[in-house]
């Protein structure tokens, strides 16, 4: 077994039992958006931007996989992930409420917005970021130009912010920390290999792809 097969199916591992949980839950797009109030004052503005741990753009959530976005609230209720904000949030989400958000925000995918198909080629990554991306072997389990992940427990990156990416990645080598860090095994122990700045540079790529995932702007005042 080569090491992109071995990481694929730990990493699998861990998100399928993330997800588990949820899982069975049968999702209703409708319900979450009658449930997505406390979400759409940072995820409904195209741009907005969190401070803490620093200053960056929210992510994208709109079209994201489902399965994923129901894994990460799953990981911030349990404190796996340590954002503070994210974190009392999902801690008052039941498994339902999780589904149903997860389906509404995987839902805006559709509409008038133009596929990735659409959109071009996307651009080749420079010699030294292409280096770095077969070093992670990300594409293994992130999929085709980082927008078809393998399983949809895995995020779409392609068109991610790449401040966020960035925010994120680092926060899988973060230990230690009681606000901040992302507690899983085989991301923490990729991003290790990777000096910061080079995880900027992954980042910052990813930003540049054709993606799906997108910020559909929501009025408070529904």
């Amino acid at each position: 077994m080569n090491q992109a097969t071995f990481l694929r199916s730990i990493l699998w591992a861990c998100l399928a039992g993330a997800a588990f949980a949820t899982s069975a839950q049968a999702q209703d797009a409708a319900a979450g958006q009658k449930k997505a109030a406390m979400c759409i004052g940072c995820h409904g503005i195209a741009g907005y931007q969190a401070s803490f741990p620093q200053i960056h753009k929210v992510p994208k959530i709109g079209a994201q996989n489902a399965k994923y976005i129901t894994a990460a609230l799953v990981a911030y209720k349990k404190g796996d992930r340590k954002h503070p904000t994210m974190r009392a949030i999902a801690a008052s989400l039941s498994d339902q409420d999780m589904a149903d958000l997860a389906a509404f925000y995987e839902a805006q995918g559709g509409g008038s917005v133009k596929s990735v198909a659409d959109t071009g080629a996307a651009p080749a990554a420079p010699a030294e970021v292409a280096a770095l991306l077969t070093k992670g072997a990300c594409a293994s389990c992130h999929g085709a130009n980082y927008n078809k992940p393998i399983d949809a427990a895995y995020p779409k990156l392609a068109g991610q912010h790449g401040d966020y990416l960035t925010v994120a990645l680092r926060s899988y080598a973060t230990e230690g920390n009681p606000q901040v860090g992302r507690s899983n095994p085989i991301m923490g122990a990729q991003v290790k290999q990777f000096k910061a700045a080079e995880l900027k540079q992954i980042a910052d790529y990813l930003s540049t792809l054709p993606g799906d995932v997108r910020t559909v702007s929501q009025s408070p005042l529904r």
